[in-house]
């Protein structure tokens, strides 16, 4: 089963990204693919944006974290459509909507559940010390799902909606793309991984250093290795 634009819906977690979510979903509606934002409690006017730009909105009274915002739109995409493929991208326009074809393309090449994003070919305007954090999560994720995925910490991903459906994510925070890779791994599922390209602007990281590494080796201490072959 192939990843097409009448099959395929583009899920984009977002909190207060009035100044980039117009873009990117004028310039992902443009390629004839459906848009579902999840606006998470922002007080700008994303929810407005999203809405002129052509997506569909799903909004929380206040902010929940972006991992019970994907969640909530995997749940939707499950039970409210009849998509067979999701992608999850980021509103702040690191993620380039013209790189999806790629991710879409990759789904040819066999029985895949998961292509994951690879920023690590070009790292020259990647913050040092996200390229080197992103370099130790990356190799422990591999480690644990026995499969090879150079850029762990990469939300730019499409993925199969039945395999999502077989995983119980718990997650709230931005370790949820950690957690979808350790559950899908868990369960037999194949990841393989395609060239994107790394975007970095004026934005603002909303990961906490420390908080979030802890939920990291929270979430390696829950699953931990397990190697295979």
């Amino acid at each position: 089963m192939e990843s097409k634009i009448n099959n395929t819906i583009v899920v984009i977690p977002s909190y207060n990204e009035a100044k980039t979510i117009g873009s990117v979903v004028r310039d992902i509606v443009g390629m004839g693919l459906s848009v579902l934002v999840i606006d998470d409690g922002s007080f700008d006017n994303t929810e407005r944006i999203a809405l002129d730009s052509g997506a569909m909105v799903l909004r929380h009274k206040k902010n929940l974290g972006k991992g019970l915002s994907i969640r909530e739109g995997i749940k939707h995409v499950m039970e409210k459509t009849k998509y067979e493929w999701m992608i999850m991208m980021d509103a702040d326009g690191q993620h380039h909507p013209e790189d999806i074809p790629g991710l879409m393309d990759a789904t040819c090449r066999g029985d895949i559940d998961i292509i994951n994003g690879n920023r690590m070919g070009q790292t020259k305007s990647m913050p040092r010390a996200r390229y080197w954090t992103n370099r130790f999560t990356s190799w422990v994720l591999s480690r644990i799902c026995g499969q090879h995925i150079p850029d762990s910490q990469c939300g730019f991903r499409l993925m199969k909606v039945s395999a999502l459906a077989k995983l119980k994510l718990t997650s709230e925070k931005y370790d949820i793309e950690s957690e979808i890779l350790i559950q899908a791994a868990e369960g037999g599922m194949v990841i393989k991984s395609v060239p994107v390209r790394t975007i970095y602007g004026e934005e603002v990281s909303e990961i906490h250093p420390v908080h979030d590494t802890i939920r990291f080796f929270s979430l390696v201490s829950k699953y931990g290795p397990k190697r295979k072959g």
